[in-house]
């Protein structure tokens, strides 16, 4: 097989923008959308939805790669790198490199790519690892670059990088396409079009030791953020672990060929459900202001434990909905007390119950 590198047309991709143009147009109207939401919360509020976005961001992003990374640490990392309160939270080497990572994404956005950032951001990305040769550089072992699967004795190869000796120049290339269309540059491009040919060809040429896959959602990320002139805070990576299997499916089918629409279009439907998922969340944020200042003085001390349990799992809560044995669990209530406090939540307006008995489960009253 020859990949896409390898033929005479690259890195000439091929597209038709006219079939992207809906959902260029979808992803500004969000754009708009989120921001229009923003102007309902306070500063503090915007503030912790960005920890809060770009937090399940890194953990997702190190996920889709199989690394797992705890959140929490993560959210603490992030307040501090962006000077905010934390609650001191000890992060491990990885969390506070992926951290240090996505907090100079949020505020260097609008910087133009260059060979140093990139070797900045593996840096970052690689803190505390001793195992590779090249941390902070373009790889440089002669061994072929593959991404395989299956036994070591009989590997599936399912794709193999250029070689490390042309990866300069590859990468040189590349960062000169992608600073001459950005929307200040000599030959701009859409915001998704540009996002998913830049993740599409830097996976390609696939030039770090390690962290590939996670620098090239962040050089996504900054695609989409300089083409609305702000940070996005796209749920990008949450939205591709959700479609993880697709996802790697969608890369390897276009690393067989320039021609790269079937790529673009699943790039483009997943940006623009990412973006629906942050809209989501910013709406989810406002109704949780809402409710708590509505109930303000109403709820005992175990009731607002329980309903800030409930809002910190975010807009998917709770599997199945809140139990009232999960209540006793987080509240330490007595079976009685735990019926009582439950059903005063429904009288309130602040929870919707279902089920009867046992089998009654009780979710967050807020609109769908």
């Amino acid at each position: 097989m020859r990949w896409n590198w390898q033929q005479d047309d690259w890195p000439n991709f091929l597209w038709d923008a006219a079939a992207l143009r809906q959902a260029e147009d979808v992803f500004l109207h969000g754009s708009g959308v989120i921001v229009g939401i923003l102007h309902h919360v306070d500063a503090e509020e915007r503030q912790a939805l960005a920890i809060e976005l770009m937090s399940q961001e890194v953990v997702n992003s190190s996920a889709i790669e199989g690394e797992i990374l705890d959140r929490a640490s993560v959210q603490s990392s992030l307040a501090k790198q962006l000077g905010l309160a934390t609650d001191r939270r000890k992060a491990n080497a990885a969390e506070a490199g992926a951290a240090e990572l996505m907090a100079d994404l949020y505020r260097g956005y609008h910087e133009s790519l260059s060979d140093a950032l990139l070797f900045g951001w593996h840096t970052m990305l690689m803190n505390g690892r001793r195992d590779l040769t090249d941390v902070g550089r373009y790889r440089t072992h002669a061994d072929p670059m593959q991404i395989v699967s299956g036994p070591l004795h009989a590997p599936r190869v399912h794709f193999e990088a250029p070689p490390s000796a042309i990866v300069p120049a590859e990468m040189a290339r590349f960062i000169g396409w992608f600073n001459e269309t950005a929307p200040d540059g000599s030959s701009p491009l859409p915001g998704i079009t540009r996002a998913g040919i830049a993740h599409l060809w830097f996976e390609t040429i696939h030039p770090f030791e390690d962290g590939n896959g996670r620098l090239g959602r962040a050089i996504a990320e900054k695609a989409l953020a300089q083409s609305l002139k702000a940070p996005t805070l796209t749920a990008l990576a949450e939205t591709i672990h959700r479609h993880r299997k697709d996802y790697y499916a969608a890369l390897h089918r276009a690393s067989q060929d320039n021609r790269i629409d079937d790529w673009l279009t699943w790039f483009a439907d997943i940006v623009t459900a990412a973006q629906a998922r942050t809209t989501a969340r910013a709406r989810f944020l406002i109704e949780k202001t809402r409710m708590l200042d509505r109930l303000r003085d109403r709820l005992n001390p175990r009731q607002e434990k329980a309903l800030l349990r409930m809002f910190a799992e975010g807009v998917d809560g709770f599997a199945g909905g809140l139990s009232a044995h999960n209540y006793r669990t987080i509240t330490d209530a007595a079976p009685a007390t735990a019926t009582r406090d439950l059903a005063a939540l429904v009288e309130m307006g602040a929870l919707v119950r279902s089920g009867e008995l046992r089998y009654a489960r009780y979710r967050l009253a807020l609109p769908d």
